[in-house]
């Protein structure tokens, strides 16, 4: 599949957020509870979660809405839904955790990237 075949797939427009301080399997989750919703109830759900993934997404699916809105004039907020949300891996930094009696563990630090595609919904008995 080339490339301008796979541009043609995909519909929505897309926001990246790379190299985020968090864990995948903690941000996941959240990501589960927006997908398929409605822009304007999605914000709603993600203020009022205490998750620190809420935040992160929160963040990630404004970037793209703006960008949809920046794109089209002539969208509404009403319009947009959430169509698609990955939650990827990340590099992991190790640091070395003193223990007792000479010992060390290993820490790792997990990195995530969240892409979100925001899409406008079929206008319905137009």
């Amino acid at each position: 599949m080339s490339k301008e075949q796979k541009k043609e797939t995909e519909r929505g427009y897309k926001a990246v957020s790379k190299f985020l301080i968090a864990s995948p399997y903690k941000v996941r989750p959240v990501a589960d509870l927006i997908r398929r919703k409605p822009y304007t109830e999605v914000l709603a759900v993600l203020e009022n979660m205490p998750h620190k993934g809420a935040r992160l997404l929160w963040k990630t699916v404004k970037s793209a809405a703006s960008n949809a809105l920046n794109i089209n004039k002539k969208l509404d907020e009403d319009m947009l839904y959430i169509s698609k949300v990955l939650v990827d891996d990340g590099p992991r930094v190790k640091r070395v955790w003193c223990r007792g009696r000479g010992r060390a563990d290993m820490l790792l630090k997990r990195f995530c990237h969240i892409t979100v595609v925001v899409d406008e919904t079929e206008k319905v008995g137009v």
